[in-house]
């Protein structure tokens, strides 16, 4: 049976592409250090899937750390990477945090995969990349814009130093990296979902926190912009159908599918929907009241960004499920859930 590293696979997205990947039979071996999400994940995975991955608790920054799953484990077919500090705020704090998790752990995940042997590698991007767009909706062609914080250029310096790997003399490595847009929901089971520590940084989690009584008030940065209502526009998609796209995209690395040595897709829902929209979302299809007020703009948003999706639709035979009810619905019965386990 094939196994897949997947680091950060305790973390929001990576448990959900850990059960899919389970669930299409592979074997996971999941890397994480914790320090953002809690072993109680492998639990909820092992629910789902009747499978509990193989875990190992190591810092990638940790070279001769990192080494070792690679000698414990034959077979491993490539590697899904998400390992990496993503709070845009605290990057901004702590740039030198920033650079040296999110750099180093990618350069030791390459460095050991080329000394392996082994080809194949999923590197979890953002539409950070893109900035204020020129043109709506965002593709793979749009140019990149200067980051507007140390995470997002860590995002931008990782896709540079795949693409400077791949015209290396004798390169055998295969990349595909994944520019997200908005994930957000929970799994259909309530059992795995986006479980911040602290104060939320986005969106979805700050307005069930809010619902629950956590928190106070749901603060909207701005209701002047030029949109719809005036509250940003940004590509929310259901985290289940982020996941969906890493099982395609391996599976297309693990049978040479691949055009070029690294390929590049966006993953959105291709609508725009704003922040008063999706509090009305979220209040329709769980018969809550959010308690929010308008605020003055935040420094660093962008307007507007949603995605062109069709690359990924076509050469990875992608599809949505989910609609924007289904996310905001997941989402508060996850919150539940967490109420409940406590």
């Amino acid at each position: 049976m094939s196994k897949v590293i997947v680091t950060g696979g305790t973390g929001y997205i990576g448990s959900h592409v850990a059960v899919d990947l389970i669930n299409k039979g592979f074997e996971v071996i999941i890397i994480d250090d914790l320090s953002n999400s809690e072993i109680s994940v492998l639990d909820g995975i092992e629910k789902i899937t009747g499978t509990k991955p193989f875990f190992e608790k190591i810092d990638l920054c940790d070279k001769e750390a990192t080494r070792i799953v690679f000698e414990k484990y034959s077979d491993i077919q490539g590697a899904i990477h998400f390992a990496a500090s993503k709070a845009v705020g605290e990057s901004v704090e702590q740039p030198i945090k920033y650079y040296k998790n999110n750099l180093q752990s990618l350069l030791n995940m390459i460095e050991l995969m080329i000394e392996y042997k082994i080809d194949n590698f999923i590197f979890s991007s953002s539409c950070t990349v893109y900035g204020q767009p020129d043109i709506l909706p965002v593709t793979e062609e749009s140019p990149i814009k200067i980051a507007e914080s140390p995470y997002g250029n860590t995002k931008q310096i990782g896709e540079e130093i795949l693409t400077d790997q791949t015209k290396a003399p004798g390169n055998q490595m295969k990349f595909v990296c994944l520019r997200y847009f908005n994930p957000i929901g929970a799994h259909p089971t309530a059992l795995i979902g986006e479980k911040p520590s602290g104060i939320p940084a986005n969106l979805i989690p700050y307005i069930t926190k809010t619902v629950k009584g956590e928190l106070e008030q749901l603060t909207v940065f701005g209701d002047d912009y030029d949109t719809r209502d005036g509250t940003p526009i940004r590509d929310y998609i259901h985290v289940c159908d982020i996941s969906s796209a890493h099982v395609l995209a391996f599976e297309r690395l693990l049978n040479n599918a691949n055009t070029e040595n690294l390929e590049i897709y966006n993953l959105g829902s291709g609508e725009g929907h704003t922040v008063l929209e999706i509090i009305n979302a979220f209040e329709s299809s769980t018969g809550e009241k959010v308690n929010y007020k308008i605020g003055p703009r935040r420094a660093g948003d962008v307007i507007a960004t949603y995605a062109n999706n069709d690359k990924a639709k076509t050469q990875l035979g992608w599809k949505l499920k989910y609609t924007l009810q289904d996310m905001t619905r997941s989402a508060w019965a996850w919150e539940q859930k967490m109420s409940q386990a406590n």
